[in-house]
C-alpha cells in the first residue's frame, strides 16, 4: 500500500443547494466543503490579488492533509506574457505563501494565444521556483507548446504539464512535462465549463488516478466545469469512487 496522495476537487468551494446533504450544516463554505474532499483550486488570484491575511484564513479554516492549487495572476501570463514578472513575482508570493505547508501546487495558465518561447518560459519558471518551492502546473493552450522542446524545458525545470478535458492539441489530454507530478482540469465536455461528465468518464477518471498513486507520483483531479454546478457531484462522484 502506498501513501502516496491524490488530490480530488473543485475549482472553488461553492456549495450549490442540489448537494448541501452531502455536507455538514455547519461552518463557511470551505469548511464545509473541506471535509468531504482534500483539495480546491483558487481561480480567484488569476483577476485579483488577495492579502496574505485572506490566505492565512483559508489555511485556518481546512484539516492538515488539504490543499490549494492557485493560479498566478493574468498580469503575467495575459499581459506580461510570461515576461519581466519580477516585481509581480514577488508580491504573488508573498501572498500566496499565507497558505503555508496547505500551498500544493502553482497553477500557470496560458493564453491560447500564447506561442512557446523556450528563453521567456525557462525564464520565467525558473524565478517562479526561485520564490515559491511549491511544485508548478503549466496549462498552455497553443499548440507549440506540445512538441518536445517544450516537453523537455518543462521537464528540466521540474513543470508538470496540465492533462486538460477537452483537449485542444495532441497530447493535450494526457499529462506532460515533469513526471513528478500529475495534474488534470476537466472544463466540461462537450459544452465547456457547463456538461457534466457521465460514470464511465469519471470511473475512467478515478482508475487514472489509481494508477498515478500506484506508481508513486501524486496527482490532482480538478472539476472546473462549475458554470451549471456539475463539478461539485463529479468530484464527489470521483472521490467516493
Amino acid at each position: 500500500m502506498t501513501d502516496t496522495p491524490t488530490y480530488i476537487g473543485t475549482a472553488g468551494w461553492s456549495v450549490p443547494s442540489r448537494y448541501a446533504d452531502r455536507f455538514p450544516a455547519d461552518g463557511s463554505h470551505l469548511e464545509r466543503y473541506a471535509q468531504r474532499l482534500n483539495a480546491a483550486e483558487i481561480n480567484s488570484s488569476f483577476y485579483r490579488p488577495h492579502r496574505r491575511a485572506t490566505y492565512e484564513r483559508w489555511a485556518a479554516s481546512v484539516p492538515t492533509g488539504f490543499r490549494f492549487a492557485v493560479k498566478t495572476p493574468r498580469t503575467m501570463t495575459q499581459e506580461r506574457r510570461l515576461k519581466d514578472c519580477g516585481e509581480l513575482l514577488d508580491r504573488f508570493a508573498g501572498e500566496v505563501t499565507g497558505l503555508g505547508p496547505k500551498l500544493g501546487v502553482l497553477l500557470v495558465q496560458l493564453p491560447p494565444s500564447l506561442t512557446f518561447e523556450a528563453e521567456a518560459a525557462e525564464e520565467f519558471f525558473a524565478e517562479l521556483r526561485r520564490r515559491i518551492d511549491t511544485p508548478a502546473a503549466c496549462e498552455p493552450r497553443h499548440a507549440s507548446w506540445f512538441g518536445p522542446e517544450a516537453e523537455g524545458l518543462l521537464a528540466a525545470l521540474r513543470v508538470a504539464r496540465v492533462a486538460a478535458d477537452p483537449a485542444r492539441a495532441a497530447g493535450d489530454g494526457d499529462p506532460g512535462g515533469w513526471d513528478g507530478l500529475v495534474y488534470y482540469r476537466l472544463h466540461g465536455s462537450p459544452r465547456i465549463y457547463y456538461s457534466d461528465y457521465d460514470e464511465t468518464v469519471l470511473a475512467g477518471m478515478r482508475q487514472r488516478l489509481e494508477r498515478h498513486r500506484a506508481a508513486g507520483v501524486p496527482a490532482w483531479c480538478i472539476f472546473d466545469n462549475t458554470a451549471a454546478f456539475a463539478a461539485l457531484g463529479n468530484a464527489l462522484t470521483v472521490a467516493d469512487l
